[in-house]
């Protein structure tokens, strides 16, 4: 879906919700309403921009350290070969929030997301053992809040 397929609302949509969703017990509803549309219309839209990849996600941002869990983003060096085989075997671990590959010598590279440092430990000592290769976790040292906001 590329830009020109967004009409206004969908615009509005993307730009207003960047700034926040409400917190009640009808969240969708307050939004719509102030964005001057209906909830069906709302959701609808929501869905098909994630449908169209137009939006890859829709969700809040948790701060898991505060939850008492561990957070850590890891590489690995992957054969091109293998790397359909490594990333199915990191994709197989509900711990791993995401993966992408990148131009780089270490290609694969994924979030992980767990109740504990320990468990974040032992899900890469899974996925070193599964798959035959090391895994480079990089702990964050230090949090940065860039507030990235997109206008459309």
């Amino acid at each position: 879906m590329g830009e020109a397929a967004l009409d206004a609302i969908d615009r509005a949509i993307i730009n207003r919700l960047q700034d926040g969703f409400p917190v009640c017990e009808r969240p969708y509803l307050e939004a719509a309403n102030a964005l001057g549309i209906d909830e069906a219309d709302l959701i609808a839209r929501l869905r098909r921009l994630l449908d169209k990849s137009v939006l890859t996600r829709f969700g809040p941002l948790y701060q898991i350290e505060r939850a008492g869990g561990a957070f850590l983003l890891a590489a690995m060096q992957v054969p091109p070969d293998e790397v359909e085989r490594v990333a199915a075997i990191v994709n197989s671990r509900p711990e791993v929030a995401h993966n992408y590959l990148r131009e780089h010598r270490f290609n694969l590279w994924f979030v992980l997301a767990a109740e504990s440092a320990e468990r974040v430990d032992c899900v890469n000592s899974w996925i070193e053992t599964r798959t035959g290769y090391p895994v480079v976790a990089m702990p964050k040292l230090r949090e940065y809040f860039l507030e990235l906001r997109l206008a459309v």
